[in-house]
């Protein structure tokens, strides 16, 4: 079957990557790279070939398309990868207002989404999602910057470009409107819950849970309680917001 290599340049990393359907090459567009360099300067290298994906196919997912199972899994690729970059990918939904990202992270189905498209809603112009599901943080300059990517879970809602992280809010489902700040010891098993967690080298574990203690140790962190409501945006933005 026939493939494309192409360079990317995601989250601020050379990427090389292998695709063989038209969902991951869509996505993947608008981070192609816009400087050549050489294969073997690639700070990441992406090549499941066809094979794998009809073996996860027959195996494990009967019910998801070829072209799904490379978005999962190239998806899947590149945040392990991340780990060897001081980044890491957060379950989230990212919108940024004013140069700030602001991240809400759930279980799928709690919302999030919901909640920053109600973000959208009320700033118009002035706000926008830069990941829809999973955005990249990666330290650069003893700074945490939230990025997009081509993953964007079920929708392609991303963009290519950074802001810097202006807090993490962990969401659940309420009638009223609250919002308060957490502790580490409070975050840690929320973060951990929504990042990559299945790896096989324990000294890639140890490095997300160094990044997640940089992360929550620099950051503020809080929890939150919303409805479906333009005042669910207007308590968590005058609780959470930065100024450059």
């Amino acid at each position: 079957m026939e493939f494309i290599k192409d360079r990317y340049e995601i989250a601020g990393l050379k990427v090389l990557m292998v695709t063989y359907y038209e969902r991951t090459r869509q996505q993947a567009l608008p981070y192609i790279a816009r400087h050549m360099w050489k294969e073997e300067e690639a700070d990441a290298v992406i090549d499941l070939d066809n094979e794998f994906y009809e073996k996860m196919q027959e195996e494990n997912m009967q019910g998801c398309s070829l072209e799904s199972i490379e978005y999962i899994y190239t998806g899947t690729i590149f945040n392990r990868l991340l780990i060897n970059h001081h980044g890491c990918m957060l379950h989230s939904s990212a919108v940024v207002v004013d140069g700030y990202a602001y991240l809400f992270s759930a279980d799928s189905g709690t919302g999030k989404s919901t909640h920053t498209g109600l973000w959208i809603e009320h700033f118009k112009e002035k706000a926008f999602i830069i990941n829809d599901d999973k955005p990249v943080l990666r330290l650069e300059n003893g700074q945490w910057f939230v990025y997009g990517t081509p993953w964007s879970g079920k929708t392609d809602l991303n963009i290519n470009v950074k802001a810097k992280l202006g807090a993490i809010v962990f969401l659940e489902r309420a009638k009223e409107n609250h919002i308060t700040p957490i502790e580490v010891k409070e975050a840690i098993p929320l973060f951990f819950n929504q990042t990559v967690r299945k790896l096989k080298r324990e000294e890639k574990m140890d490095l997300v849970l160094q990044y997640m203690e940089e992360i929550l140790t620099s950051t503020p962190i809080y929890k939150m309680g919303c409805n479906i409501s333009d005042d669910a945006v207007i308590t968590a933005y005058e609780k959470i917001r930065r100024v450059q």
